[in-house]
């Protein structure tokens, strides 16, 4: 078996060096084989330049958002209430159904959501950096009712 791979190992060799070496096109094939390790070569650099600052700014972003809940800097109501505001996309299915007040860093959500996304949007408002205490007049509702009065769970009849 071991002479086979070699008798193979040969003649791939050779066949490669009659592609590479022809003397019509060989030259073409070079500086093809050639403009292709180059671009692999940019485009690992680029690659690992994209990485490396991506980390960086990542990094940066956790230093300066450590920093912020470190100096316990009071928030401003409308700066706490549109960051409220902006999480309730990523918390929630129906995010409009909710209404949101700030008034000294008491936060009152009222409006209708499913039980879940309720209790898990209370826990994550309370823990907001600026919110001294939450007050939750959501009202609770199973995961279907809250499909159905956004007309995704009614089935068309005909």
């Amino acid at each position: 078996m071991n002479a086979l791979l070699k008798v193979a190992t040969a003649f791939a060799a050779g066949a490669a060096a009659m592609y590479l070496l022809d003397p019509q096109t060989g030259g073409r094939r070079r500086a093809l084989a050639r403009d292709r390790g180059v671009g692999a070569a940019r485009d690992l650099q680029d690659s690992v330049r994209r990485t490396g600052r991506d980390a960086a700014n990542r990094l940066r972003g956790r230093v300066a958002e450590t920093k912020s809940h470190m100096a316990g800097e009071p928030v401003d109501d409308d700066t706490l209430h549109d960051r409220i505001r902006a999480k309730l996309g990523h918390l929630m299915d129906h995010p409009s159904a909710v209404e949101v007040k700030v008034a000294g860093g008491h936060v009152v959500l009222s409006g209708e959501a499913p039980d879940d996304e309720a209790a898990a949007l209370s826990r994550y408002v309370a823990g907001m950096q600026g919110v001294s205490d939450v007050e939750n007049r959501l009202s609770a509702q199973s995961r279907a009712q809250s499909q159905d009065s956004s007309g995704q769970g009614a089935a068309a009849t005909h």
